[in-house]
């Protein structure tokens, strides 16, 4: 393994030329503290540059195009100061993933390999499928009923997960916007208090014969038009669905197959959300991009947003995929334990 890279950042106005040029098994590329970093392993060290790059990139170097390394710890604060700021403006999203409903110790599955557990423990699947949430789940539609998924899914998150401070701390804020990925209820609970706010899940579109990709609810759980969302504060945006106030679930290969031949011309996504994100970064809190669905939602709700995105990522190893979808997506990163960050968010 090669050492972390240390010592400068490269300006901004390069990366196009270095991402052209670079073999991405030997650079790196940062977000820290708000600049990115691009450097390359060659010659026993990280260079700003390769062989492939010297006569284009190096050349065009000045003492100029770097600027020290901060701390870890101001990065940290550089994070949370415009984290904490973006959210009181509502200028960023919370994008939420079942990694905060795992801070609730709720007695639900928060994450899908222990959902695709649940599953298995209630239905004998074969082997392919086992620990794979989508299969599972397919499996059990195909064999079984899909009123059978929808009823496991159901008593998977019978539980209601009571919400965290940080729940309650976003409902309090001017949010235009809050995208949860998980199927629990615990920040339509929080929201509850409220009666200017609405919620959009994403629903299962095979055997509706229409071009239904989601349904919109008012703050009472009472479906409603689409249309009444430009009269909400607050939407909450549910992309999987939940257990609440409809148990809509996509879960199955089946749910996701129309719903991602379409995404990436952005059809599934709810034109109120789209509009509210134009002004919009988000603060990816609780998620992993180890699957590719959830990739391919997080790119394609990134597409045509505004703003600065960040990121916070427990401490410990990232799949390459995961490396690769922060870094070409160009997120602030925070390596910090989750409960250390939405501690410190709920508190500003």
């Amino acid at each position: 393994m090669l050492p972390e890279p240390k010592g400068t950042f490269l300006s901004e106005d390069l990366l196009d030329i270095a991402h052209g040029l670079v073999d991405e098994s030997t650079f790196r590329l940062r977000d820290v503290g708000g600049s990115r970093r691009l450097v390359a392993w060659y010659g026993g060290c990280w260079r700003p540059g390769t062989p492939r790059m010297r006569g284009i990139v190096t050349a065009t170097l000045s003492p100029a195009d770097f600027s020290p390394l901060p701390s870890a710890k101001s990065q940290a604060e550089a994070w949370f100061a415009e984290v904490e700021e973006g959210l009181a403006a509502g200028r960023l999203a919370p994008y939420l993933g079942p990694g905060v409903t795992a801070l609730a110790s709720a007695a639900v599955p928060t994450t899908q390999e222990a959902l695709a557990a649940f599953l298995g423990g209630k239905v004998t699947l074969p082997r392919r499928a086992r620990g794979n949430l989508g299969a599972a789940a397919q499996y059990i539609e195909s064999q079984k009923h899909r009123k059978v998924v929808a009823q496991l899914m159901a008593e998977a998150f019978a539980t209601p997960v009571a919400p965290l401070p940080i729940h309650h701390r976003l409902a309090r804020l001017p949010l235009p916007l809050v995208i949860d990925t998980w199927y629990d209820g615990a920040m339509r609970a929080a929201l509850g208090a409220r009666t200017d706010w609405g919620e959009i899940q994403g629903i299962r579109r095979s055997g509706l014969g229409d071009d239904a990709y989601y349904a919109a609810y008012d703050a009472r759980g009472a479906p409603c038009r689409l249309d009444d969302a430009c009269s909400w504060k607050t939407l909450l945006y549910k992309p999987h669905g939940a257990t609440v106030p409809a148990q809509n679930f996509l879960v199955s290969d089946s749910d996701y197959v129309e719903v991602l031949t379409e995404i990436d011309i952005q059809t599934p996504i709810p034109p109120a959300v789209k509009e509210r994100r134009a002004a919009a970064g988000y603060v990816f809190l609780g998620c992993r991009f180890d699957d590719q669905t959830l990739r391919s939602y997080a790119r394609q709700l990134l597409k045509r947003s505004g703003g600065r995105h960040f990121v916070a990522v427990d401490p410990g190893p990232l799949t390459r995929n995961e490396r690769r979808f922060i870094e070409q997506q160009r997120l602030n990163v925070l390596v910090l334990r989750l409960s250390e960050v939405v501690e410190r968010l709920s508190l500003s």
